[in-house]
């Protein structure tokens, strides 16, 4: 234990044992590597909805997506930056929460199981749907915990 005197307040603190500080760095790691791919899981599609544009256009378009045109190019920005944003360990929860919200519209709007579509699978979609709230929930985390430590490229 250390002693710490504070002028009119003294506090004894532990020092944690070897297994717990083991723990602290292993948190940290999980943390960095989820908060990573999940930025992946959003800078990969962004880059390829821009060599795919007109075919992702077109699906939105077949999905009903209202204002395909200019959702695209937003959605595009959003999932590159945050992406990077995500990666980089850039404002953590502003940008966790940013994508959660787009991930839940684009999940109502573009995994619309309940819908039918030609040539669209609603097994596919279902499990999209289901896939896309997984990672919406993996993003709530990420809002709660952006304040842990963990390793990142910026401190902003």
């Amino acid at each position: 234990t250390h002693t710490k005197n504070l002028g009119h307040l003294t506090t004894k603190t532990r020092q944690r044992p070897h297994f717990l500080r083991d723990v602290t760095m292993i948190e940290q790691i999980a943390l960095t590597l989820g908060r990573c791919l999940l930025g992946l899981y959003f800078l990969l599609p962004g880059l390829s909805k821009i060599a795919g544009y007109a075919g992702t256009l077109a699906y939105m378009e077949l999905h009903n997506v209202p204002l395909s045109n200019l959702l695209l190019p937003v959605t595009i920005v959003l999932q590159v930056g945050g992406g990077l944003a995500l990666l980089l360990g850039y404002r953590i929860r502003e940008t966790a929460l940013l994508l959660a919200g787009l991930t839940i519209a684009i999940n109502i709007g573009m995994h619309d199981f309940w819908n039918t579509y030609p040539e669209v699978s609603s097994d596919r979609e279902t499990q999209n749907f289901v896939k896309n709230l997984a990672i919406f929930a993996g993003l709530l985390v990420l809002c709660s915990v952006h304040s842990l430590p963990q390793f990142r490229i910026s401190r902003a």
